[in-house]
């Protein structure tokens, strides 16, 4: 269940705290395979299943990384939301390490962590630690530090 924050206020004060864990998702061959075509990155370790199961050391197809970390907003709406806020918008990274292969057919969730809070004139900017995690496998598949204004 997302924590609803009435203010910007009062989600600052909530800095250093977590927003919580989202549920499992599926990470599906279709997924990565539209993926592959809204960036045109069609590499076989993402899209050629039998070349995968074959070559690949993880034996199957692999989502990309940056499909796993493309996810991060859909699974931060999953976690909060601020009342007041008119727009959100992503405005970058501070880290990124993509730690693990995401096999096709894996079960994914993110843990996010709100590290920081910076006033802006017409909202804030966050700081978010997500941490996305396979399902009982205890190294992260990605860990990243991104950075989002909330505007009201």
């Amino acid at each position: 269940m997302a924590i609803t924050f009435t203010n910007l206020s009062h989600f600052a004060a909530h800095a250093g705290q977590s927003l919580g864990e989202t549920d499992y998702l599926t990470i599906t061959q279709e997924m990565v395979n539209l993926f592959a075509e809204a960036t045109g990155d069609h590499q076989w370790i993402h899209t050629d299943q039998d070349r995968a199961m074959r070559e690949s050391p993880y034996k199957s197809t692999i989502a990309h990384g940056f499909l796993t970390l493309s996810l991060a907003p859909k699974l931060l709406a999953e976690l909060y939301r601020v009342e007041s806020v008119k727009m959100g918008i992503n405005y970058g990274a501070n880290k990124i390490r993509f730690t693990n292969a995401v096999p096709v057919g894996s079960r994914l969730r993110m843990a996010a962590q709100l590290q920081q809070v910076e006033s802006q004139p017409a909202g804030v900017r966050a700081t978010i630690r997500c941490t996305f995690y396979l399902k009982d496998v205890d190294k992260p598949a990605c860990i990243a530090e991104l950075v989002i204004l909330l505007l009201d």
